[in-house]
């Protein structure tokens, strides 16, 4: 299978770029990032560019079967400062994407979306992929346009879309720098014997999910022809309290804590249902919180 990761180079996509390489898949990568020194890009079709220039998209797309979508120019810190970038640089740039797969009859794409914003303040926990899409951040607005976008493709029989909504993805290489990434920012706090800042009191819930599960499901599904929409994550809710107390552990050592007001495009708490991606693909997470905060610790984070 010849697999285009748009997005490649981030936390993510290097992961699954070696995920797939292993399966035995031919890997290219569109990203506008030069090529990350922590991976080995051995046999992958590096390309530094960004997917809204159509001349190299569109040769990219001549050399595949699936497009696997991970690309973001925003996460929700930033997204609702400027909403108007959010839409031009991820909706309208993902639309002008699906463009030129129709016009080439490529018609598989797995799109990442959001399992953490796209339900927004869940009525219930843990959450069915039929809950209804109240975004409170406009990362979570234009996930869910991109969703319907490639739903009304389907439906109009132009495109096969798998849409993957996963939680909270950590392990190693997660940066510590963004405003994503809350295990990778208590782990890079611990190493560095620095206080960790929390917005709010810390009982917001978050699904954890380590990056190896993603992969191995990733790894499964992208060899088939299923379309629709499925949550991927652990299925079970850690409190950010609760993070920060089983990475002490971990690290065997404590932290200074500061709780800062909480913001407004943070959800309450959000656990995904999972069983839909169980049954379907015969998959489920391996990895507990604590081996998974334990591994991510040992390959320094």
């Amino acid at each position: 299978m010849r697999t285009l990761l748009i997005g490649g180079n981030g936390f993510i996509g290097s992961h699954l770029v070696e995920g797939l390489r292993a399966a035995g898949h031919a890997v290219s990568v569109l990203d506008p990032r030069p090529a990350r020194d922590d991976v080995d890009w051995s046999g992958v079709n590096y390309r530094c560019a960004s997917h809204a220039d159509e001349t190299v998209l569109g040769e990219m797309l001549a050399d595949c079967d699936v497009v696997l979508h991970l690309a973001s120019t925003t996460v929700p810190f930033t997204s609702n400062a400027n909403p108007v970038y959010d839409v031009s640089t991820n909706l309208v740039d993902t639309l002008r994407l699906l463009g030129a797969m129709r016009s080439r009859g490529l018609r598989r794409i797995v799109f990442f979306s959001s399992g953490g914003t796209v339900y927004g303040n869940p009525d219930s926990l843990p959450v069915e992929e039929t809950h209804p899409l109240r975004p409170v951040s406009s990362y979570g607005v234009v996930k869910t346009a991109i969703e319907q976008y490639l739903l009304m493709y389907h439906r109009l029989g132009e495109l096969d879309p798998l849409i993957l909504r996963p939680s909270n993805p950590y392990g190693p290489r997660q940066a510590a720098s963004g405003r994503q990434g809350f295990i990778a920012k208590v782990l890079s706090c611990l190493h560095d014997d620095a206080p960790l800042q929390i917005w709010g009191d810390g009982s917001a819930v978050r699904d954890y999910l380590y990056i190896d599960d993603l992969v191995s499901l990733v790894s499964q599904a992208v060899n088939g022809a299923e379309c629709g929409v499925y949550n991927v994550g652990s299925g079970i809710g850690h409190s950010l309290n609760d993070v920060r107390s089983a990475a002490e552990r971990v690290a065997g050592k404590t932290m200074n804590v500061e709780y800062l007001p909480a913001q407004g495009f943070d959800v309450r708490g959000i656990v995904l249902d999972i069983a839909a991606a169980g049954a379907r693909f015969g998959w489920r997470p391996r990895i507990d919180l604590e081996e998974g905060l334990a591994r991510t610790w040992r390959e320094g984070g």
